[in-house]
């Protein structure tokens, strides 16, 4: 179990290194994070790497048995990199080239990007490929992030092209039928005429914007991978890393795709951020935690744990005493298995000023010092327990290119898939259920209940997949919008909807529609869900049933023949089809039920207090978390605010 901070030497003058490094000591670390940023400092010039600043901080952390997460500095580049090749340089929408001085600058598509990268983590790595202080290598910082995800450089657009090129073996003529460019002139003769999907007037071809979205993630994928066999080329044993933003799930890369190679995924938690007026749900924090625990289906770090108040340009809302650590806490119910603060120390120059630290520019220990200190003493007791996976018993399924459809069409004004996901999982995580949240390519089998939101994107493979894992005892929820388009992102002649599930379900989607506020319509339960009426929205499909039994029917007057939700047993299970967004009791009626017929343990508290029990060798912990500002109970017990008690259970 790693417990440190992120850590930047060279913002400080050299005289404070000692002392800083006793203090770090004295919070109860055994690691610290350094040079992420740095590609500068260990190359001022070309060729010509110094990597002597970084030895005298290894060798004066080596003294007091701290141990060293090293990065590679490829997300800032140099300044005298960006004047020389001025290509490096990404690009917007609209042609303009992004200029130096942020982070996150260079296109993932430069030859000259990768060519300099290869030198710098080169001469880094077999620099200290027999460091043993090193613990892991970070491969550059929040890949993606804050826009980076994206570039319209005519390097990626001749990248694009090639990459169609592959994707259709050549053939021009499969792209045209394809992509159906008869469809307003846009017929190609050649795949040097296709353009990156830029604005335009109207839209471009959805077929097209697709493989764009995947061609995006591809580029950041690529570029993973080429930094992660780097090091492992010069050092087979290290251990790689790469620190996760959140809001995965709307960027343009599939981050489970970036964390197949690594050794383990971390994730860079902020519950707040700039000009937020209050923290975001806990249930909001435990879904981002589920889902990166789902990027490899194993436990994760956390390199970024924040203490106070965090922003660039705007701050905003400062943790209260112990939310924070109670933060901390929930990150170790969910998996981390390690963590490390952002950052020891807060900047007095530079972007970061008021992304506040366990120590402010003042420098002086005051209460957030000590609730790491206090935290980091009381959370080591449990490593043994808390470094074995989690165990969940319901899963929620995502989708890269179902995401990305949404991101092309959005269909209704309002549909926000990742919100969409979070409503189911709010269900769960109110009974104190485990779930995960996984790719779509990801092992179901071992789950009671799994959730397939808004899986747009039909694909044969994975239809199996889901079918035998019912058949076999599963119990599958599918929900409004699921296979509605092929791998291409178009619409299937002649098959209905949801295609290749609507003899599965019983159900036919026969008319569609989108929704928006003031919109809503009545939902009249029968049979085993009557008297449990409600109110749906968002969208509805209008579905003709079978041979599936009816739960839910609409009760407006042109639509009340029509249902809206229902079951079908399948083999030893059954599969749910839920026609229409429902309000959050609707669903968590509808969810209790199938998580009692699924026979998952359901256990329940006070709102805003969270129970995870994990599970050791020899026996297990029952974690009790109070997210409320005020008092709490459980069972007998008096929770104080922002209180996390863990009980040992034989």
């Amino acid at each position: 179990m790693w417990l440190g901070v992120d850590y930047y030497p060279e913002q400080w003058d050299s005289s404070l290194l000692e002392k800083d490094l006793d203090t770090i000591l004295e919070l109860g670390c055994n690691v610290i994070r350094i040079g992420e940023f740095s590609w500068h400092l260990m190359e001022k010039k070309e060729g010509q790497y110094d990597f002597s600043f970084f030895d005298h901080v290894i060798a004066k952390a080596k003294e007091r048995g701290l141990k060293v997460i090293m990065g590679t500095p490829t997300a800032a580049i140099p300044a005298w990199l960006a004047k020389k090749e001025p290509s490096i340089l990404s690009e917007f929408e609209d042609g303009t080239k992004r200029t130096f001085g942020g982070r996150h600058v260079y296109c993932f598509q430069s030859p000259v990007m990768y060519a300099h990268s290869e030198k710098i983590i080169r001469a880094l790595v077999e620099h200290y490929k027999n460091e043993d202080a090193i613990a892991a290598w970070q491969i550059d910082n929040e890949l993606g992030h804050e826009g980076s995800d994206v570039c319209y450089c005519a390097q990626c657009r001749n990248a694009f092209q090639k990459y169609l090129s592959g994707v259709f073996a050549g053939d021009i003529h499969k792209l045209n039928d394809t992509y159906g460019t008869t469809f307003w002139s846009q017929e190609y003769n050649s795949f040097d005429e296709i353009p990156a999907p830029a604005a335009t007037i109207t839209t471009h071809n959805p077929a097209l914007r697709l493989d764009w979205e995947r061609f995006r993630s591809k580029s950041i994928v690529d570029f993973a991978n080429f930094q992660i066999r780097l090091i492992k080329e010069i050092a087979p044993d290290a251990v790689v890393i790469h620190d996760f933003p959140g809001g995965g799930l709307s960027k343009h890369v599939d981050y489970s795709d970036v964390a197949k190679k690594l050794d383990a995924a971390a994730y860079n938690n902020y519950p707040v951020w700039g000009g937020q007026r209050e923290p975001i749900a806990p249930s909001e924090i435990a879904f981002g935690l589920d889902y990166m625990r789902g990027l490899k289906r194993k436990n994760f770090w956390i390199t970024e744990a924040i203490m106070g108040a965090q922003g660039h340009d705007v701050t905003g809302y400062s943790p209260r005493p112990g939310q924070a650590k109670l933060w901390s806490y929930q990150g170790f119910a969910h998996g981390c298995d390690s963590m490390l603060y952002f950052r020891y120390r807060g900047a007095v120059k530079g972007a970061e000023q008021f992304c506040y630290g366990i120590l402010d520019a003042d420098n002086v220990k005051r209460r957030k010092f000590y609730e790491v200190q206090s935290f980091f003493r009381g959370i080591i007791r449990y490593k043994d327990i808390l470094e074995k996976p989690v165990k969940s018993e319901a899963a929620i399924v995502y989708d890269y290119d179902s995401l990305a459809a949404f991101r092309i069409q959005k269909q209704s004004v309002l549909l926000d898939c990742p919100a969409e996901m979070q409503k189911f999982h709010k269900v769960f995580y109110d009974k104190n259920v485990s779930v995960d949240v996984i790719p779509a390519d990801a092992d179901i089998s071992g789950y009671k209940v799994v959730i397939l939101p808004q899986m747009i994107v039909g694909k044969e493979a994975f239809a199996r997949k889901v079918q035998a894992f019912t058949r076999a005892g599963g119990t599958l929820v599918m929900t409004y919008r699921s296979a509605v388009k092929d791998v291409h992102n178009n619409l299937t002649f002649g098959e209905a909807i949801p295609v290749g599930y609507s003899d599965f379900a019983g159900v036919t989607v026969v008319e569609t529609e989108s929704l928006q506020e003031g919109q809503e319509f009545p939902v009249i339960g029968v049979a085993a869900m009557g008297g449990a009426d409600g109110k749906g929205g968002i969208f509805r499909d209008m579905l003709e049933v079978t041979d599936a039994e009816v739960l839910y029917h609409y009760g407006d007057r042109f639509y009340d023949g029509y249902a809206a939700v229902t079951r079908k047993k399948q083999g030893h299970g059954q599969v749910y089809y839920l026609g229409c967004g429902l309000e959050e009791t609707v669903l968590k009626h509808l969810m209790d039920t199938i998580m009692a017929e699924s026979g998952i343990v359901t256990e329940e508290s006070e709102d805003g207090v969270e129970i995870v029990y994990r599970q050791g060798e020899n026996s297990r912990i029952r974690m009790v978390m109070n997210h409320n500002g005020h008092e709490a109970r459980d069972g007998d017990t008096v929770l104080a605010p922002y209180e996390c008690r863990i009980a040992v259970l034989e």
